[in-house]
């Protein structure tokens, strides 16, 4: 039992785990699509892209906080909407888009991160996750663009799951398909930088993409899939938590191991059953 009261003591801790749980819902659920849809690669590519927005924020606001989060969702929504753009207007494919989109400001991110003197240890936490150092300011800032985010997933759901599984029909019923493409590319972008702190950069694609992928494998309709992908995603986040805390690691990485972890799981039971049906 104090095992699992000894990190409730402290408030770092209780904000760090509201933040995880939060943040682990709303990116499975938006993960959800990224998996149907194929769109990985596209996720990756976008985390890596708001490094622009991160070094501006911090530049302009003298290494504080505060900027960082508005900086870095101006960056994502600019190269969501660039690799939509470019990708859709033009004979270039889409992967091609990301892959330009993605080597340009990234590189653009590390140029003005190498400006700064101390970038090692001051912006580390970003391309890593700092769950840890969650404050009240940015739960709310969680809590809001997380709701934010699902009720406009909630309010499309039925154009999303149209979108996903059978683009020709949503053609054919006449749903408005580019803009539907370019609104979940903004929620993806809004996802990637709610989620910024707590798994950072580097590790955000995992959040995205392994719940959710678990969540497939378990079954076929979009809602359980959804519900099973938060559920793994939220607990991912917990016990994540509470094994950076009793033996040092990087909260982020544990984070996402602990999702690996449950992917692996899954998938192996699911090799054996179908093993012993054949």
């Amino acid at each position: 039992m104090n095992f699992l009261l000894e990190p409730l003591q402290y408030a770092f801790m209780l904000r760090g785990l509201a933040a995880a749980v939060m943040v682990g819902i709303v990116s499975a659920v938006v993960g959800t699509y990224v998996v149907l849809r194929g769109m990985a690669f596209f996720g990756d590519a976008l985390a890596h892209s708001i490094l622009p927005g991160v070094a501006v924020g911090y530049l302009l606001g003298g290494g504080k906080k505060e900027p960082l989060f508005w900086s870095a969702l101006v960056a994502a929504i600019i190269s969501a909407l660039g690799i939509g753009i470019i990708s859709r207007n033009t004979k270039i494919k889409e992967d091609t888009a990301i892959g330009i989109i993605f080597a340009g400001t990234f590189a653009l991110g590390v140029a003005l991160i190498s400006t700064v003197r101390s970038y090692t240890v001051d912006l580390a936490h970003f391309l890593f996750g700092d769950v840890l150092g969650v404050r009240n300011s940015d739960l709310w800032l969680i809590a809001i663009f997380g709701g934010i985010t699902l009720l406009i997933i909630f309010a499309f759901y039925k154009e999303f799951m149209i979108l996903s599984f059978d683009p020709v029909l949503a053609t054919t019923l006449r749903l408005p398909v580019k803009l539907l493409d370019f609104l979940l590319l903004i929620l993806i972008a809004v996802t990637i930088v709610v989620s910024l702190q707590t798994v950072g950069v580097a590790l955000m694609v995992a959040m995205l993409v392994t719940p959710a992928a678990t969540g497939y494998l378990l079954t076929k309709r979009l809602p359980v899939m959804m519900a099973f992908a938060a559920i793994i995603a939220s607990l991912s986040g917990i016990i994540g938590l509470y094994i950076s805390y009793y033996w040092s690691i990087a909260s982020g990485a544990a984070i996402v191991l602990v999702c690996t972890a449950i992917f692996g799981l899954v998938w192996g039971g699911m090799a054996v059953l179908k093993g012993l049906k054949n």
